[in-house]
């Protein structure tokens, strides 16, 4: 108490005077962050100058239980301390995404900007690259971690953060000595303390989460008490959660293994095997599709079904590639079918459209973004190819080269999935002759194809010629579209695949 009127008569009595920190003493808690913190081992006592230069001494016969510098000046010292660095918002409506991968490790020395992990949102995969140049001082999550936008990914030891963050323990014990002031630095409580947890990779965090032990609870076997794989399971050997090996079997298996005679020569018939279920959670793009179809089951659909003549389409694409010069390009008979595709929507807008079934109105779209839909090792993704209308064959099929390739790396951007019109899944290229596929809402209607294969046909005097024929099932919401209107255009779809001069004819 005597410290704290000492304080404000400096400030109000001697405003002119030198500015000197003064230590003021609390049994309660600070209420405001603190700047750095001090101990007294023996009395507290401090000196000022008034404005005449005068000395004046305090000395204080007690000792000093916590103790905590508070002065402007001192916060603009070039201290560093530990930083949360959260999950951003990584696009709009994004709540949370899955952890893929890290790039970085505890006790890594990282730059600004620098990458340190990647995440995976309902829409695309993404980089988040770190503001801060500092250690890292540990890791909160484990890849396939489900992180929610604002939550602490990982704890940075920065040397340009302002004010520090710090330990139960230093606040219980600060130090300071007769001749000035030691602080400790925070690098030395990372070390020691190991501020946010105790030091382990996310590897064994994540083997401690599968065995349910607390890595809190764990003495660390490694350096500076780093806990290992060895330790948790011996943890949980010790709370009974998992069996410890058998020796004899261990010694058994070993003279096996090592060439050394079979004790058991019958053991093979012994085997028990043993049929368990597994619990999978889905991640990423499934994840997606469980929202996108859930939603898309509750609509109205009705599905039109027709079969196109691919004779031209095959010829059209055996001369593209046959007058190939480019290595780096493929030509396939998708971007052909884009294209056609393209121009009948020119004249059938409304199968172009969106629609909001709040305000009940059809949003025409001008641009033709059409969705590929796409299998991949992380699940379905449709990104789309934007503007087909004022695209090329070629520009068509360098766009879905690379769409394809980004969506086996999963790296798909936000911009590459967003804003479709209209989806087209070729199914043909797994197997199959047609699907009845679901509406990508908010759009309005879907396109599947089957493989194109060679099948009989009957021509108009009896004869039988072999012809390639594809079929396709065109999926409409029922609330917007009609069967007239869809069977319409696919008449028009269908006379340019089958006779391309067509569609170079009115091709811009």
């Amino acid at each position: 108490m005597i410290g704290r009127r000492i304080l404000i008569l400096q400030k109000r009595s001697w405003s002119s005077a030198r500015r000197c920190l003064y230590p003021y003493t609390s049994q309660a808690p600070n209420p405001n962050p603190v700047v750095s913190q001090l101990d007294f081992s023996v009395p507290a006592s401090a000196s000022f100058l008034s404005t005449g230069n005068r000395s004046i001494h305090f000395n204080f016969p007690y000792t000093v239980n916590r103790c905590f510098f508070s002065s402007h000046a001192l916060a603009d010292l070039p201290v560093g301390g530990i930083v949360d660095v959260p999950l951003a918002q990584t696009g709009e409506g994004i709540a949370e995404c899955e952890l893929l991968k890290w790039f970085v490790q505890e006790g890594d020395q990282i730059e600004e900007f620098q990458p340190i992990c990647e995440v995976q949102s309902d829409k695309a995969t993404i980089e988040i690259t770190s503001r801060y140049k500092g250690k890292v001082a540990h890791i909160l999550y484990v890849p396939g971690d489900i992180v929610k936008v604002g939550e602490t990914l990982l704890k940075i030891f920065s040397e340009e953060a302002q004010v520090p963050t710090l330990t139960s323990d230093v606040l219980e014990n600060p130090t300071l000595t007769r001749d000035g002031l030691n602080v400790k630095p925070l690098d030395s409580e990372l070390k020691t303390n190991n501020i946010g947890g105790v030091l382990s990779t996310p590897a064994v965090r994540n083997l401690a989460k599968q065995h349910s032990v607390d890595i809190n609870d764990i003495e660390g076997s490694g350096k500076d008490g780093r806990v290992l794989k060895e330790d948790v399971l011996r943890c949980a050997v010790q709370k009974g959660i998992i069996q410890a090996p058998s020796a004899s079997l261990t010694s058994d298996s070993g003279r096996h293994f090592l060439g050394g005679e079979e004790d058991h020569p019958h053991a093979s018939g012994e085997v028990q095997w043993s049929y368990e279920d597994e619990t999978v959670t889905l991640r990423g793009f499934q994840r997606t599709m469980v929202k996108s179809m859930s939603m898309a089951a509750k609509v109205p659909h009705f599905h039109y079904v027709d079969e196109i003549n691919c004779d031209a389409l095959v010829e059209l694409k055996a001369s593209f590639q046959n007058n190939n010069k480019d290595p780096d390009v493929k030509h396939t008979f998708l971007p052909s079918m884009i294209k056609s595709l393209s121009m009948a929507l020119s004249k059938y807008p409304l199968m172009n459209s969106c629609f909001n079934d709040e305000s009940l109105e059809v949003i025409l779209k001008g641009s033709h973004n059409i969705g590929i839909a796409m299998a991949t090792p992380y699940g379905l993704v449709v990104p789309n190819i934007k503007n087909v209308q004022s695209l090329s064959i070629l520009e068509i099929t360098k766009e879905l080269s690379r769409l394809q390739q980004l969506a086996l790396d999963n790296k798909l951007n936000p911009a590459d999935i967003c804003g479709g019109t209209i989806t087209l899944s070729n199914i043909g290229a797994i197997g199959g002759k047609f699907g009845s596929p679901l509406l990508n809402l908010p759009e309005v209607s879907i396109i599947a194809i089957g493989r194109i294969q060679k099948v009989p046909q009957f021509a108009d005097d009896g004869n039988i010629f072999p012809a390639s024929i594809m079929t396709v099932n065109i999926g409409a919401d029922h609330r917007v579209l009609d069967g007239a209107t869809v069977a319409r255009f696919c008449n028009e779809w269908k006379q340019f695949i089958e006779k391309p001069e067509l569609l170079m004819l009115h091709m811009k």
